[in-house]
C-alpha cells in the first residue's frame, strides 16, 4: 500500500459515519487482540487501578464492564464481586470476547461471562446492574453520550458508573500516531479520540446522560517501552490503528515506524522510551 498525499489527509476531528466507525473498531480490535495485553496491560494499569478504586465494588454486586477487551478489568471486578456477585464483560470485538471467555474457562470462574455487544445499544434489561465500568472505551464509540444513556438505563437506582478515557492530546506524547496513519488511509483511525479528555467534557457527558454527584480526576502517567520495537508494537499492532496498520506493506510499515519514533524521540533515554500520557477518570451516580 502506498502512502497518501499528506496534503489530502482526512483529519481526526472529522465526523465518521457511525456504522463505518463501529465496523472499523470491531475488526481493528480483532486484529489487535493477539498482542493487546503484551503491549498495553502495564501501560493502562494506572487508569484501571483508579477506576476500580472509585467503583468500590462490593461482594454480591452485579457489574457490567463495557468495552472489556481481553477482560483485564472484568476479572479484577469479579474478584471484588465474589461468588455471590456477577460480572458481564461486553465488547464489539469477537476476538476480544473469545480471548476473555477462554481465560475465564481456564480460571474456572462461575461469576463472570462475556458477550459481544454494542455499547450504544445494549441488549440488557433496564435497572439490572449495580455498577457499570468502561475503562478506556468511550473514545472509540460514535456517540459516547448514547453509550452513557445506555449505561444509565441498565443501572439500578443508586447504582454508579465509572469511566476512564485518555486525557488532553497535548498531554499524550504518543498522539502523533493518528495523523501518521491517517495520512495514508483515510477514515481508518478514530475521529474525536481526545475529545472526552478535554476540559470537563467527560464530566458533562455524564451529566447529560442523567448522572448526579459526579466527580472527575486527571492522572498523569508514562508509557514505558524497553525498545523502539516495543514502542512501535504498542502504537501500531496492539492498539487503535491496528486495522489500518495491517493493510500496509512492509515499506509503508517502515515509514510509519520511523515517523512515529521521530515524534517521540524527545522521550527516549538510551534504548528506552518514557512517553507521557494522561487519563481522565469520572464517576457518577443514578438517583
Amino acid at each position: 500500500m502506498q502512502p497518501r498525499n499528506k496534503n489530502n489527509t482526512s483529519k481526526t476531528s472529522c465526523i465518521m459515519e457511525p456504522a463505518l466507525q463501529r465496523r472499523i473498531q470491531r475488526y481493528g480490535w480483532d486484529k489487535a487482540s493477539a498482542t493487546y495485553e503484551t503491549f498495553w496491560q502495564k501501560q493502562l494499569k494506572p487508569a484501571q487501578d483508579r477506576l476500580l478504586e472509585m467503583a468500590d465494588i462490593r461482594n454480591g454486586e452485579k457489574v457490567l464492564d463495557l468495552a472489556c477487551g481481553t477482560g483485564l478489568v472484568s476479572f479484577r471486578a469479579a474478584a471484588h464481586a465474589g461468588k455471590e456477585g456477577m460480572v458481564l464483560g461486553t465488547d464489539i470485538s469477537d476476538k476480544m470476547i473469545e480471548f476473555a471467555t477462554a481465560v475465564g474457562k481456564e480460571k474456572n470462574l462461575s461469576n463472570i461471562k462475556f458477550q459481544r455487544m454494542d455499547a450504544e445499544d445494549l441488549s440488557l434489561t433496564a435497572q439490572s446492574f449495580d455498577v457499570v465500568l468502561c475503562a478506556l472505551g468511550l473514545m472509540y464509540m460514535p456517540s459516547p453520550l448514547k453509550a452513557m444513556r445506555e449505561i444509565y438505563r441498565v443501572l439500578r437506582p443508586g447504582g454508579r458508573a465509572v469511566a476512564a478515557v485518555w486525557g488532553k492530546r497535548d498531554n499524550c506524547g504518543w498522539a502523533e500516531i493518528f495523523p501518521i496513519v491517517d495520512s495514508r488511509v483515510s477514515t481508518e483511525v478514530c475521529p474525536m479520540f481526545f475529545n472526552l479528555g478535554n476540559h470537563d467534557i467527560l464530566l458533562k457527558t455524564f451529566g447529560a446522560a442523567g448522572f448526579e454527584n459526579t466527580t472527575t480526576e486527571r492522572l498523569l502517567t508514562f508509557l514505558h517501552y524497553a525498545s523502539a520495537e516495543e514502542a512501535c508494537g504498542g502504537a501500531f499492532a496492539g492498539g487503535p490503528v491496528a486495522l489500518a496498520y495491517f493493510k500496509f506493506d512492509d515499506s509503508v510499515k517502515k515509514q510509519v515506524h520511523a515517523e512515529y519514533l521521530n515524534s517521540i524521540k524527545q522521550h527516549r533515554e538510551d534504548h528506552r522510551y518514557e512517553v507521557p500520557g494522561e487519563f481522565v477518570v469520572t464517576i457518577g451516580f443514578k438517583k
